[in-house]
């Protein structure tokens, strides 16, 4: 059972009390000009995604509480969730050197 703890509200409780959204930081391709996003970009943004041994940065939606998206990061290994943090922070600098490898 993953415990969360939403950097925004406060609320706390396990995964069943939130709704996971997937990778964290995914940009989007450039849609001022959607004409000019190729297929290989769109088909990247919509389904590649990593997935590490170790720390990984993911997207949850505080259901129970604010309602409010934010950042997790959970270890894939432990399953243990070692930080939160707003939808807007970068990652931390471990995570960020992580998927430079």
């Amino acid at each position: 059972m993953l415990l969360i703890k939403c950097p925004i509200c406060e609320c706390e409780g396990d995964e069943t009390d939130f709704h996971y959204g997937g990778e964290g930081h995914i940009k989007r391709p450039a849609s001022t000009r959607p004409d000019k996003v190729g297929d290989d970009a769109q088909r990247d943004y919509l389904y590649v995604r990593k997935n590490p041994r170790g720390l990984h940065s993911e997207r949850w939606l505080c259901e129970r509480g604010c309602g409010k998206w934010f950042h997790a990061l959970r270890d894939t290994a432990t399953m243990v969730i070692s930080k939160t943090y707003l939808i807007t922070d970068k990652p931390p600098a471990k995570v960020r050197k992580a998927g430079k490898k």
